[in-house]
């Protein structure tokens, strides 16, 4: 076969693969819902074959699972896996948190407060906008700690499971909305005081503390959510 082809078939598994990924994350669908070729087909204007390799591809990545008479389905997390995840990632944002010590700048700083303030407890419950800002909040931090396989590996974390169901976490319990934007301002208050080791501890507890809500969810949910119950848009906490 042409190498061209064949880099262009891949090329095109995995532009399916992150469409498909784009619409699991975003909550468009659900955990527990059936993945049908033929309709994912249809809505991402390819053929079978491709999205055929994107549903192997995420199956390898655990984000999907292949149940017998169900077929291809948004797998539901075990609540074990997620603590364990949010243990690992603990660490890896931590040690961003202590590298972005070193190198934040005061207009650095002010831009991080500014993203926080979008965060602050009101009487709306959060939108996909506050839930955006959550995310942006950690990513940048990851972004001035600069070192890019550190925030790679983080990502990938990330994307282990589906990041909506952080932010239902948010909408069911307005108490976790006022601690992720306390938990945000102790972090900023570490970063500066150009105090590395607070930092590193304080989002260390942040992301353990997030891991435990995540996993406290499926937990109270797994027996609704094999049946495709359970969606919402936007992103979560941490």
């Amino acid at each position: 076969m042409d190498p061209a082809l064949t880099t262009a078939s891949s090329a095109l598994v995995d532009e399916t693969a992150a469409a498909i990924r784009a619409r699991i994350m975003s909550g468009e669908i659900p955990i527990g819902a059936q993945l049908r070729q033929a309709e994912l087909a249809k809505k991402l204007g390819v053929s079978r074959t491709p999205v055929r390799e994107a549903l192997r591809q995420l199956q390898t990545g655990g984000l999907i699972a292949v149940v017998p008479n169900r077929g291809a389905v948004v797998r539901v997390p075990a609540p074990w896996e997620v603590r364990e995840a949010y243990e690992v990632r603990a660490e890896l944002e931590g040690l961003a948190c202590a590298r972005a010590v070193r190198r934040i700048t005061r207009d650095g700083l002010a831009e991080l407060r500014l993203v926080n303030e979008l965060l602050r407890p009101g009487d709306m419950p959060p939108d996909t906008a506050s839930h955006a800002a959550n995310d942006r909040f950690h990513i940048m931090i990851h972004h001035i700690a600069g070192n890019e396989r550190l925030a790679r590996v983080i990502r990938e974390i990330n994307e282990a499971f589906p990041r909506n169901v952080s932010a239902l976490v948010l909408h069911e319990h307005p108490r976790h909305r006022d601690d992720n934007f306390a938990e945000h301002e102790r972090i900023l208050a570490a970063l500066e005081a150009e105090d590395a080791e607070t930092a590193r501890r304080e989002m260390q507890a942040h992301v353990i503390e997030a891991g435990e809500q995540l996993a406290r969810w499926y937990e109270r949910r797994s027996g609704t959510v094999f049946h495709g119950h359970g969606h919402g848009h936007g992103h979560g906490l941490a």
